[in-house]
């Protein structure tokens, strides 16, 4: 089925554009369980997300990517541009790499978080959770470069866990097992070529497969053919949400809110206040937001992003953050119990006062059951985080299996 066939999902006449992937996604579906991912159908869960998370914790994991946000760079300022878009220092990814970064408007609040990758000279692809064509457009004024948007030009798959590595092998991706965190190789496929990146939003080790939509059915089938004895199974956002609080990774729309997105003053967020001050360099030139973000590290943030191990298995969703004496200090942005670390974890925002590492707090918790509620008030401490990072994420080369 082509990309842009579109199916009513929702009895309100929404129409929702299929990936390349969604012949095989929607046969596997069990559930029925679909999500709207900016315009595109994907899967909350196929069958069980539960055992669809321990499959990327356990054996091999695989989800349809292809509805994030992919714009191709390119020209003579193409560095020079994303220097001044970005907050890290662009000079700094070398050719077959890929950085996480953030980018920020003039005020220093963050547009969106994302990935660069660098796959040739001045040639890149930034991806990001939002649809920011608009924004890179007017960024480039004066810049000498082209954007393109190649969303739906661009097939991907998130190929996660601990034989992910084996069964890129035993599909025959000669040498994957030399790849680094965060490097990128290319193979030919089927005729066409097969982009691999180190790459992937669970905290395990995994990898990032980009290819032509005309490619796709072929990817998926040869993946799993190779990945069988592995148990290789397909996972949904449900069992990436589990992953990624687990591994520390903020979520855009979830943690904060992009900040065209918002619609109150004040609601943005800067990476300080995100505890992502680590991806700003202000040894580079000009970039967007630097005078704020000087101004912010010069006078302090409004928040603080912390880490919570809350005491209970109770998730602390939605709740306040309170100090010992009962005070609400903060809001909790996500929760979730950590099933292979055996935790209750939540991230927060506080006031900069507290949230100091080992420092003692309190969530006020509400949950139902049997239409009864009750208030639970747990003690949170705050850590480092995060809860689950395996050294199997950075081995070169994996274990084999």
């Amino acid at each position: 089925m082509s990309e842009t066939n579109a199916k009513e999902v929702n009895g309100r006449g929404a129409m929702l554009l299929h990936t390349p992937f969604h012949s095989r996604t929607s046969a596997l579906n069990e559930l029925n369980s679909w999500e709207n991912w900016k315009g595109y159908m994907v899967s909350h869960e196929y069958n069980d997300y539960e055992l669809e998370y321990f499959s990327i914790r356990s054996q091999t994991g695989v989800m349809d990517l292809t509805p994030m946000s992919k714009y191709r760079i390119t020209g003579p300022d193409s560095e020079a541009y994303l220097n001044r878009l970005v907050t890290r220092d662009i000079a700094k990814i070398k050719i077959g790499r890929v950085a996480y970064t953030v980018w920020c408007n003039s005020d220093g609040m963050i547009m969106d978080d994302g990935t660069i990758f660098h796959l040739a000279e001045n040639h890149y692809r930034l991806c990001s959770y939002t649809q920011c064509i608009d924004w890179l457009m007017w960024s480039a004024e004066g810049f000498d470069v082209e954007i393109v948007d190649e969303t739906k030009h661009v097939a991907a798959l998130s190929v996660q866990g601990p034989t992910s590595c084996s069964c890129l092998k035993n599909m025959g991706l000669t040498g994957i097992e030399n790849l680094k965190s965060f490097g990128i190789m290319s193979f030919p496929f089927e005729g066409g070529e097969l982009t691999v990146s180190r790459t992937g939003f669970t905290g395990d080790l995994g990898y990032e497969l980009w290819v032509e939509p005309s490619l796709a059915e072929a990817l998926w089938d040869k993946l799993f053919a190779a990945g069988k004895e592995y148990l290789i199974r397909p996972f949904g956002l449900y069992a990436l949400d589990m992953a990624r609080k687990e591994a520390g990774f903020v979520q855009a729309a979830v943690d904060f809110v992009p900040a065209e997105d918002t619609v109150r003053v004040g609601r943005a967020r800067t990476p300080f206040e995100l505890g992502l001050d680590w991806l700003i360099d202000f040894n580079k030139p000009f970039f967007n937001g630097r005078k704020a973000l000087l101004k912010e590290k010069a006078n302090g943030s409004r928040y603080r992003f912390v880490m919570l191990d809350v005491e209970g298995n109770k998730p602390a969703n939605n709740s306040f953050i309170l100090n010992k004496q009962g005070k609400q200090i903060g809001t909790v942005t996500s929760a979730g119990w950590c099933p292979t670390a055996k935790a209750n974890v939540a991230f927060a925002q506080v006031d900069p006062k507290y949230g100091q590492l080992g420092d003692e707090l309190i969530a006020e918790i509400y949950y139902e059951r049997e239409l009864t509620w009750t208030k639970v008030l747990a003690k949170s401490v705050v850590i480092k985080g995060p809860m689950f990072d395996p050294a199997r994420k950075r081995l070169t080369p994996p274990a084999k299996f």
